[in-house]
């Protein structure tokens, strides 16, 4: 009987360690089922605004619960390094492309039409050859542009007729496509209004403040658009926008907490973190990025520079509805 029952104690023990295991085994299956995606992330230069746009964008990876692991490329504003890393994503077998600013996208969309790319701070996507539409992008490419279609009518308009504004000065890189593009975009409506843009180029970041200084004497405003060579270098703008009392207006927020005077705009995380969604889309299987369509910027603000103001001396009206930056 002893021998009966031993033999009967082990058979439940047996059955108690098979059905803790099969209930065990879901969890365990769930786990391993998990896909990690390797997202590949190329950024042409360090500066807050395009930093912000990525912090957005993995914000909305991880919103989503999405495991999730980041080869993170910076180009350090060397067009060489950019197209070097780009063909090195591609190779990398990574899911999905995040390509932060225009050169970046530009450089990973030449070399791969299979690879997802969702792009942000991007100014015309249509223009630099990205997508054939806003509305129906087309092949592998997607993702949210840092224009908001009423910023530069209504940053002109400031400058005209509450600074009396006549002669604007502009420092780019005339290599970029999204500067050129925004440039363009800016003589034409000023000049509709009887304002006069007075260009002053840069290929690196070292020639801004020179290039600032060169427009001393020529202008009465400054109109700092969201050129990624010029902003990585902002201070040496500011310094000497400052020392000559001569109002700057900037493309985005992130300039205008760094010294500029005010801008018509929106937050750089925000279109990063829109961008993430629809990475979110297409890595889940649910949309591919031709069906995508490319998305403006949302809730266009007008944000002022407290320190700027009190600096150039500038009376802040009520009707201007203005918010200062924090």
């Amino acid at each position: 009987m002893k021998k009966i029952a031993l033999i009967l104690f082990a058979a439940v023990l047996f059955l108690a360690a098979c059905g803790a295991k099969s209930e065990e085994s879901p969890e365990t299956n769930a786990k391993e089922d998990t896909k990690t995606f390797k997202i590949g992330v190329t950024q042409i230069v360090e500066h807050p605004s395009l930093n912000a746009a990525y912090d957005g964008f993995k914000k909305a990876l991880e919103d989503a619960g999405m495991d999730v692991e980041y080869d993170v490329q910076n180009a350090q504003n060397d067009n060489s390094s950019n197209t070097t890393i780009a063909n090195n994503l591609v190779s990398s077998g990574v899911d999905l492309i995040f390509a932060n600013s225009t050169p970046s996208a530009q450089a990973v969309a030449s070399v791969t039409k299979d690879i997802p790319i969702v792009f942000t701070s991007v100014t015309d996507a249509v223009s630099a050859e990205l997508v054939q539409s806003m509305e129906k992008p087309g092949g592998n490419v997607t993702g949210t542009v840092d224009t908001q279609p009423d910023a530069i009518p209504s940053t002109i308009a400031f400058l005209k007729d509450e600074l009396g504004a006549k002669d604007v000065g502009m420092v780019f890189n005339s290599g970029e496509q999204n500067s050129r593009a925004q440039v363009d975009a800016v003589k034409e409506q000023m000049s509709a209004v009887g304002l006069n843009v007075v260009e002053a180029s840069v290929s690196t970041s070292a020639e801004v403040k020179q290039a600032t200084e060169s427009l001393i004497g020529k202008v009465d405003s400054l109109y700092i658009i969201t050129d990624n060579t010029v902003v990585s270098a902002l201070e040496s703008v500011i310094s000497v926008a400052n020392d000559n009392k001569l109002p700057m207006m900037v493309g985005e927020f992130d300039s205008v907490k760094r010294g500029g005077l005010g801008a018509y705009g929106f937050e750089y995380f925000d279109i990063g973190y829109e961008a993430g969604q629809m990475a979110v889309k297409i890595l889940n299987g649910e949309s591919t990025p031709a069906d995508l369509s490319v998305q403006y910027p949302q809730n266009l603000r007008f944000v002022l520079n407290k320190d700027t103001v009190e600096t150039l001396g500038i009376e802040v009206k009520d009707e201007w509805k203005a918010e200062f930056a924090e």
